[in-house]
């Protein structure tokens, strides 16, 4: 029987959690459970989900082939990108897609509303981070 790697352990748990978290702060927010459910699947909010996962697989790399391997520098990279995106250009893309709409809304046009994907702040980014972090130590001690 073959092991599941503890590398998608981390991915699939970090995910899981972020998601799960992004549920709660919804939940809290709204003041309905009900309400909040769509922040399963929606691109945005607290906590970011990509930067929890991509934050998980390093810290589990780190630990295991070690911070001065070739796939540390490709995770840590790989990790950057991704955060910066979530912070600089979906986070912009999604303020442009919201002001194109109000726009749309305001001059009563014809022109189908697009479909607007949220990013996220830092703050959202780095609670993700924090949680991918957590996720990963606990993986580490789970499997070691």
């Amino acid at each position: 029987m073959m092991a599941i790697s503890s590398y998608i352990v981390a991915i699939v748990t970090a995910w899981v959690v972020a998601q799960g978290l992004k549920y709660i702060v919804g939940s809290l927010k709204s003041h309905s459970f009900k309400k909040s459910f769509r922040q399963l699947y929606l691109s945005g909010n607290m906590p970011s989900a990509h930067s929890a996962t991509v934050i998980a697989l390093l810290v589990l790399i780190g630990w295991k082939q070690g911070v001065g391997s070739a796939i540390f520098g490709l995770a840590l990279l790989f990790s950057a990108i991704v955060m910066y995106d979530a912070v600089m250009v979906r986070r912009s893309s999604g303020e442009q897609g919201k002001a194109i709409t109000e726009m749309i809304l305001a001059t009563k046009s014809k022109v189908d509303l697009p479909r607007v994907a949220k990013g996220h702040t830092p703050i959202e980014v780095l609670a993700g981070a924090l949680v991918g972090a957590i996720v990963g130590f606990i993986v580490i001690l789970a499997t070691s």
